[in-house]
């Protein structure tokens, strides 16, 4: 904008000082003729006496001073002899003027001026050429001096341009940087309203009342994640209450554990929905760990399910991006899908290599080119399992069917 408003603004100059200086460049050109040419009449003017009562020899004096001054002057008399002056012969304008005319006639190289003059015996005519360079003189540096002044102005309208420009762009600058601010979630980012044109201040307004809304919304969503956690938990509370009742200590054991998961993850969950932290890149844990912790608890149910179980984890620790938690929903998605999309019975297995890449595969009927994203299943569910593990991967996941039939998904974590 500012460019386009400097632009605009030269552009505007130009154009004014062009209708302006040319006309005056033609009318200086015009007034240094005709001054040219009034000095030579002046000159011719002032033998006029002589040529008309005097003899030839006073006329040849007179024509000698005026012609020793810079004057080129040739005068021909009515009795037909040489002219005195400069040799010149005579032109369509000294007929002319023999008649008794006087007149001024343009040249290729300048302006003949003739006057006639009424002598005894006829009409003496006095003649002199006033040089192009004479007509022109001071022209040129009237001209520079003309267009000196006009890139002068055209430099000053850029100048007071650029000046007026910087003063309209930087509110509209301050209010872009609020917005990408707030879209960084600094919600307490707030537009200094400007003092420049009233649309400004209107946008400026309006920005600032936005901000002010998504914090009344955010609080009262977060209101209600409050009321939400009070909710989940008192059922889970009767829930571990239920569990102390079981007899057998093994079963009571795996209940209580798959009790404290849960627990764990409407936790987390409302932790991350009340707060809306972004995910800490200082987040890590370790991915085989979490892996077995996970496969562990998903075997009790494989092993009553008749699903044969394959676990392949490297050795030693493989630290991630990513907190623990988070990367054990990611787990529980991917291996909750096989359990929901897949029939009893079915074999899966669970690999974790050195470099972070985690596949879970399984012998079922596998996708069959059916589409799978966000809030879309195939199998009844919710469709956000995988979205899920792709979050927790920052995108990196791979979902294909194998090539002995089922599924592969790939799940790619960044290594710390």
């Amino acid at each position: 904008m500012r460019r386009r408003l400097t632009l605009l603004v030269a552009a505007t100059t130009s154009l004014i000082l062009i209708a302006f200086l040319v006309p005056l460049a033609l009318l200086l050109r015009g007034v240094a003729e005709d001054r040219a040419t009034g000095r030579a009449t002046a000159d011719l003017q002032g033998i006029v006496p002589v040529v008309g009562t005097a003899d030839r020899a006073a006329i040849e004096l007179t024509v000698d001073q005026l012609t020793a001054s810079g004057r080129p002057v040739t005068v021909f008399l009515p009795d037909g002899g040489a002219p005195i002056g400069a040799a010149v012969p005579r032109t369509p304008a000294v007929d002319l003027a023999a008649t008794g005319t006087s007149l001024t006639a343009s040249l290729d190289g300048g302006r003949e001026i003739v006057i006639g003059v009424g002598r005894t015996g006829g009409t003496a005519v006095i003649r002199t050429v006033v040089p192009r360079a004479d007509l022109h003189a001071g022209v040129g540096r009237a001209w520079l001096v003309l267009a000196a002044l006009g890139l002068l102005l055209v430099v000053l309208g850029l100048l007071v341009a650029d000046r007026l420009a910087r003063g309209l762009v930087r509110p509209i600058d301050d209010l872009s940087q609020v917005s990408h601010r707030l879209a960084r979630a600094e919600l307490g980012a707030r537009a200094v309203v400007p003092a420049g044109p009233p649309e400004l201040r209107e946008v400026a307004g309006a920005l600032n009342h936005l901000a002010e809304r998504i914090q009344v919304l955010l609080r009262e969503e977060r209101e209600q994640v409050a009321d939400l956690s009070h909710r989940l938990r008192t059922p889970l509370t009767a829930l571990r209450l239920e569990v102390e009742s079981v007899r057998d200590p093994d079963e009571r054991g795996r209940v209580a554990a798959g009790v404290d998961a849960l627990e764990r993850a409407v936790t987390g969950l409302i932790r991350q929905a009340r707060w809306r932290s972004s995910p800490s890149g200082s987040a890590v844990c370790d991915a085989v760990e979490v892996v077995r912790d996970r496969v562990e608890f998903w075997s009790v149910l494989a092993e009553d399910t008749g699903r044969a179980l394959r676990l392949s984890l490297v050795d030693g620790p493989v630290l991630v991006e990513l907190a623990a938690d988070e990367l054990a929903a990611a787990v529980d998605a991917l291996l909750g899908n096989v359990f929901a999309h897949t029939p009893d019975g079915t074999p899966f297995a669970v690999s974790l290599s050195a470099d972070g890449v985690l596949v879970v595969s399984d012998e079922g009927p596998g996708l069959g080119g059916a589409l799978v994203s966000r809030g879309v299943s195939a199998g009844g569910g919710t469709g956000l399992g995988l979205d899920i593990a792709r979050r927790a991967a920052g995108g990196a996941l791979d979902i294909s069917d194998g090539p002995g039939g089922g599924a592969v998904v790939t799940l790619a974590l960044t290594r710390a």
